[in-house]
């Protein structure tokens, strides 16, 4: 390919991402999507002021532009960006342009936004910060969707008494993303997840509220459940 070639096709690739920015409704969900949390295309129409066939339309344009990435749980499809690059690039841009992306706020309950349980691990913004924490030290890694254990994050599970190869001798994923309905960000899910649920139980750092799915940590019982799992 001639070097002409190539400033052709540059040209063409960056005019068809540009087009698909410049539309307005599309430009503001995207600019949603900037903090990180994933929404609903209910969501994203409402916010573009859309109706559900248009932002199905644009979704698909952002889709196939690889500005947006799909993820289906359960029934719902959440939508969020591709990349970090995508968030870079679209960060960029709002300063040129002086504006301020829209944030994101949560309508679930403060007791249930917390500490809960998802099925059978746990789910709000500690599970949330521990499945960030759990990542930043290098203890879980992205294996193509599926998470798994680095050296040093398997001898810290069995420090604390987590039979990780009995974990992965279960009939179900072993690690996985299960994306948080109140934070709209990962947890940590699977058989691991469960097992960590089950520890902090154990340790009385999280305790099960009645006729609720809500967890009771109080502030030393989240900070010894973070630290528990803190690298060296």
């Amino acid at each position: 390919m001639d070097d002409k070639h190539q400033a052709r096709t540059a040209d063409m690739g960056l005019a068809q991402l540009a087009g698909a920015i410049a539309e307005p409704a599309r430009a503001r969900m995207l600019c949603s999507l900037l903090d990180g949390h994933a929404r609903t295309a209910t969501e994203l129409a409402a916010l573009a002021e859309v109706g559900a066939s248009t932002a199905s339309a644009h979704l698909s344009r952002l889709r196939d532009d690889g500005l947006l990435s799909m993820l289906a749980q359960g029934k719902h499809r959440y939508y969020r960006l591709a990349s970090m690059e995508v968030g870079q690039a679209l960060e960029a841009l709002l300063v040129v342009a002086g504006v301020a992306a829209t944030p994101f706020t949560s309508t679930t309950p403060d007791r249930l936004r917390h500490a809960r349980t998802c099925y059978d691990h746990m789910a709000g913004t500690v599970a949330v910060a521990l499945h960030d924490q759990l990542h930043t030290q290098g203890w879980l890694l992205d294996d193509g969707g599926e998470y798994r254990l680095s050296e040093a994050g398997a001898a810290g599970m069995a420090a604390l008494g987590i039979d990780v190869p009995q974990l992965q001798r279960q009939r179900r994923r072993f690690a996985c993303a299960c994306l948080d309905w109140s934070e709209r960000r990962a947890h940590l899910g699977g058989a691991l997840g469960a097992a960590l649920l089950q520890l902090a139980l154990r340790q009385r750092w999280a305790e099960r509220e009645l006729d609720s799915r809500a967890l009771r940590l109080t502030p030393a019982g989240e900070q010894r459940l973070l630290a528990a799992f803190r690298g060296a």
